[in-house]
């Protein structure tokens, strides 16, 4: 746990749109030292500009030798207090209508980058007396979602990984978090999440801001026992993920094939 008062480092990938910027963005307003990174380097460019503690760069990151570079960039030889594992790719649609092509990005992108970025980041964090890793996941990781299948499908490997790693890692002092939020108002959501049938049904509620508030609190919550590793955002998440968890698979489909219709 980080104290309110207190200011340290962050690197956000997916920095250039979205809950990356919003997030950055505040942290930035707080004096914290922030690396806003993403593979939109114009992106980046123009939101650092002019601010004090802002460090900027390009990075794909399925590329190993890029997380390489940004880390020791922003890092040089010292630590990293928080990894925020932001970047990531939507498409919704009819599974069978997707080429091979697009579900193979949503992989690398929404898996592969953040199995990465944390491998890659682990030496950073560990120096750090308060390391945390956080990373993205959805509410779409709670049960599979028709229209938005191999997308849920990468969540829910984010949610595994945040769990193995959350007890992995323990021992090395570096928490392991993941945020969870439904829909978000975000480019993404209205332009690549446009044929998801659950997002005529539940709306989009949440704003970037909303999730980048939910990420300074996992940042400086109180260390909480028992607890697991997951944090939903929003009011309807937090239904979402109590209600999967007490009632039994098949009343989760029907819930979830209603939605889907």
């Amino acid at each position: 746990m980080i104290s309110r008062g207190r200011t340290g480092s962050i690197l956000v990938t997916g920095a250039g749109h979205g809950i990356g910027r919003a997030t950055a963005e505040l942290f930035l307003s707080r004096g914290w030292r922030v690396g806003m990174y993403d593979v939109d380097r114009d992106a980046v460019t123009q939101a650092a500009a002019g601010r004090p503690g802002a460090v900027c760069g390009e990075l794909d990151v399925r590329d190993p030798a890029q997380w390489g570079t940004a880390l020791r960039e922003f890092c040089g030889d010292g630590e990293l207090d928080v990894l925020v594992n932001n970047a990531g790719v939507l498409a919704s649609g009819p599974f069978e209508e997707m080429s091979a092509d697009v579900h193979r990005r949503m992989v690398d992108v929404n898996v592969t980058g953040v199995v990465t970025g944390a491998l890659e980041a682990y030496p950073y964090l560990q120096r750090s007396a308060r390391g945390l890793l956080l990373n993205l996941c959805s509410a779409s990781a709670l049960y599979g979602q028709p229209t938005l299948a191999t997308y849920g499908a990468t969540k829910a490997a984010v949610r595994s990984l945040t769990e193995a790693l959350d007890i992995e890692w323990r021992g090395a002092g570096v928490r392991v978090r993941s945020l969870l939020p439904l829909f978000v108002d975000t480019e993404m959501v209205s332009r690549d999440g446009r044929q998801a049938a659950s997002v005529a049904h539940l709306g989009v509620r949440l704003t970037p801001e909303d999730v980048a508030t939910a990420a300074w609190r996992v940042v400086h919550e109180r260390r909480r026992f028992p607890s697991g590793p997951h944090r939903p955002v929003g009011r309807q998440t937090r239904l979402m993920a109590t209600a999967s968890a007490v009632t039994p698979g098949w009343a989760n489909r029907l819930v979830v094939a209603r939605l889907a219709r």
